[in-house]
């Protein structure tokens, strides 16, 4: 088995944290204080950066080329999603992840 490249490894654990991290405030935060927290705009745009998360780790994992693309989406949504909840209380633990997977992940995505 190819050892992953420890700049590529970086990226796919900060990926991970923040599929988990929105995932989690999602369901037990978001949920929990209803309001601006489930608007439809806020609560899909962190259900699609968990999602785009998990997918930008998973092409890193399999080792397609493929990876700049997803980790270029990621970044953009990831900074979104920061944005999004930067409006809302007890979401500094989101964007704070949301973007520190942001910039792991431009780095791997290398020049525009």
């Amino acid at each position: 088995m190819k050892p992953i490249p420890p700049e590529a490894q970086l990226c796919i654990d900060e990926c991970l944290r923040c599929y988990q991290t929105c995932t989690a405030m999602a369901m037990n935060h978001c949920l929990e204080e209803g309001g601006p927290h489930v608007e439809p705009g806020h609560f899909r745009l962190m259900m699609a950066c968990a999602e785009m998360c998990r997918t930008a780790a998973h092409f890193m994992l399999i080792g397609v080329p493929h990876h700049r693309h997803t980790c270029a989406d990621c970044a953009s949504i990831c900074r979104q999603c920061a944005d999004s909840c930067d409006a809302l209380d007890g979401m500094d633990d989101c964007a704070t992840m949301c973007r520190r997977c942001a910039d792991a992940c431009e780095r791997m995505a290398g020049p525009a």
